[in-house]
């Protein structure tokens, strides 16, 4: 009777557990279908009020002259023999000094960077790579390449390359997911972590399951899931929607800080028009799902939380609630009129905030 009991609890508990799943997948292929049908009846719309638009886009074959600038720094390339990929990084700074690597978000590349590269040369060896399947770094095919657990592992086998066992890690966007990870992972191999936008990865999990406002900002996570379809609604009209999130009143560069300019868009488009990079890059959300289970959360490095007051992305109670996965000291700025990609609209005050960060000498506790 008892062995029956046992039996039955057993078999209650994967039922359960198999509705749940069901229903944890059905809700994100559901959202899915929701959003490409918006996005559809957008095309639509475009196609019969605009006869000007036009589906198609044009590969820009040569870099503009930003892409070239010295001062930035030198192009370097290294093949990592695990993985066999090869990886484009822009580096500043002797040779030597301690490390400062930074890690860029979607749809960006290193060149997001470029206001922190000329700042901290003097007294860091700076690093901005190109992420897989960005930039002049390579592009895997298979979208399993993208898995969370090979992001952070290019990270750590970049640094070792680097000829140093520590760093200071400074990750935006998609690249402060993969710093968060790297760090709870690798805590010994990170001595100061700087976030920007971006929450640590159970807390934005936590907040959007509970919180429709965050689901709906996060609507593109579901739209990414499709294959091929949000490679032609970014690219339509010569990469309209990805203009727009640089430079629209909403979401764009400068609202009360520095305008992109027409040659620093110039130098996204490029990256982004070269064949199969919109895929490598849309790749990263194609795997978001997956889980990616962490043995534990708290991060023991001090972390440096910057957070865009203007970000239409992510809500911002969330980057305040981060400070419980934190075993160390932990310092939030909020930077007032700062957008999404803030690092490129304020770069002064980021870069005043992190040169204070840095040059703190003991490890204060939250």
């Amino acid at each position: 009777m008892a062995r029956m009991f046992q039996s039955l609890l057993v078999f209650t508990g994967r039922v359960a557990h198999g509705v749940r799943v069901a229903g944890f997948w059905s809700l994100i292929y559901g959202y899915c279908l929701l959003c490409s049908l918006v996005a559809l009846f957008k095309l639509w719309w475009s196609l019969v009020l605009r006869p000007t638009t036009t589906l198609q886009w044009h590969v820009r074959d040569c870099p503009p002259a930003c892409l070239c600038d010295t001062s930035l720094g030198t192009h370097c390339y290294v093949r990592i023999k695990e993985s066999g990929l090869r990886f484009h990084y822009v580096a500043a700074g002797e040779r030597g000094k301690p490390l400062l690597l930074f890690l860029h978000g979607f749809p960006e590349f290193w060149f997001s960077w470029r206001y922190q590269l000329r700042e901290f040369k003097t007294e860091y060896r700076v690093v901005a790579i190109d992420m897989r399947g960005y930039g002049e770094s390579d592009l895997p095919l298979s979208t399993d390449s993208y898995r969370l657990e090979f992001l952070v592992t290019d990270v750590r086998d970049i640094v070792e390359y680097l000829g140093y066992n520590r760093c200071c890690l400074v990750g935006h966007d998609w690249g402060g997911t993969i710093a968060w990870i790297f760090a709870i992972h690798y805590p010994e191999m990170v001595s100061k972590l700087v976030v920007l936008n971006c929450p640590h990865p159970s807390v934005f999990t936590d907040y959007a399951l509970r919180h429709p406002s965050q689901l709906l900002k996060s609507s593109h996570f579901f739209f990414f899931q499709l294959r091929h379809f949000p490679e032609l609604m970014l690219s339509i009209n010569d990469f309209k929607a990805v203009k727009s999130l640089f430079t629209s009143r909403s979401s764009g560069i400068g609202r009360k800080g520095r305008w992109l300019t027409a040659e620093d868009l110039e130098a996204y488009l490029y990256a982004l028009s070269q064949p199969g990079a919109l895929t490598g890059a849309l790749n990263y959300y194609r795997n978001v799902f997956s889980f990616f289970p962490l043995s534990q959360k708290h991060v023991r490095s001090p972390v440096l939380l910057l957070w865009g007051e203007h970000d239409t992305f992510l809500e911002q109670e969330m980057a305040e609630t981060c400070r419980i996965y934190i075993r160390n000291h932990f310092r939030l700025n909020i930077i007032t009129g700062a957008s999404h990609w803030l690092q490129q609209d304020q770069p002064e005050i980021v870069n005043t905030l992190m040169w204070t960060f840095l040059k703190e000498k003991k490890d204060k506790r939250s």
